[in-house]
């Protein structure tokens, strides 16, 4: 375990509790808790480890918040956490065999995609809409997919399960949140019962941002159920979009090597 002082562990459950709160609401908290663990002095895989044990306690915090008010559908519900909780494992298990450039070209893409339809479709709402497939078939496709990529790499996923419930379900922004956090922590769960078997967990840090992150989910999923898509909708297509900027500039990404490529051969 790398040396951090109280100070250190201070500022990362300052930064977990903003975190817990974008998470609880658009997802994406760990665009602020992986790099702020990287720069307290975590190695790559404790980083990626440690802030699946805040993540998991904050979808943790906001299941139980909108679970209370019955925004969960739980008969369907258990099917898809199951589903995502499997699939994650299998995900981290698979992790050394899926080449990350691979990842590293679809995922701002898709995250792109996902600000652009949640900023101008007129289907993103706070009712219902008509599902466009069964929940068996939902069950057995998003979840899956949504929580292999979740356990292989997990950037977005909250994003992308949002996507699914609303577009798939046509469940509204706010029942769509519900579910989201639900099969969320079960995807994180999952991969984190992996990371934990490695060691690869720092757990005096994750249990104190974990602390931190549960008061702020607890806040963001109240305004959540309070505000609805006016809240959900415009930070939903912030966080995605930053989440695709910071995927962009990473110094390995192969977007980034070709956009400098085309510039040197330009100029």
């Amino acid at each position: 375990m790398p040396d951090i002082g109280l100070d250190m562990i201070a500022a990362l459950a300052a930064v977990s509790f903003l975190a817990g709160f974008i998470d609880s609401i658009a997802g994406g908290g760990g665009l602020l808790t992986v790099p702020a663990l990287l720069l307290a002095g975590l190695d790559p895989a404790q980083a990626i480890a440690t802030n699946k044990v805040q993540g998991s306690v904050a979808a943790a915090s906001a299941t139980y918040t909108f679970g209370r008010k019955g925004l969960i559908e739980w008969n369907r519900a258990w099917g898809f956490t199951l589903v995502a909780f499997s699939s994650s494992i299998a995900g981290a298990l698979c992790v050394q065999f899926l080449p990350r450039a691979v990842l590293d070209v679809l995922i701002p893409l898709l995250l792109i995609a996902i600000a652009l339809y949640f900023a101008f479709s007129r289907k993103v709402k706070d009712e219902d809409a008509h599902a466009r497939m069964t929940a068996l078939a939902f069950g057995l496709t998003a979840p899956v997919a949504i929580g292999f990529y979740d356990g292989i790499f997990g950037p977005g996923a909250g994003s992308f399960y949002m996507l699914a419930f609303v577009t798939l379900l046509g469940y509204g922004v706010v029942k769509a949140t519900a579910h989201t956090k639900l099969v969320n922590l079960a995807s994180n769960a999952g991969s984190l019962l992996l990371y934990a078997a490695t060691g690869a967990v720092v757990w005096p840090v994750g249990l104190a941002m974990s602390a931190a992150s549960l008061l702020g989910a607890q806040i963001g999923s109240r305004l959540a159920m309070r505000l609805g898509s006016r809240l959900i909708r415009p930070l939903l297509v912030l966080v995605s979009g930053l989440m695709a900027l910071r995927l962009l500039l990473d110094p390995a990404n192969p977007w980034r090597r070709t956009a400098q490529e085309a510039l040197s051969m330009l100029f």
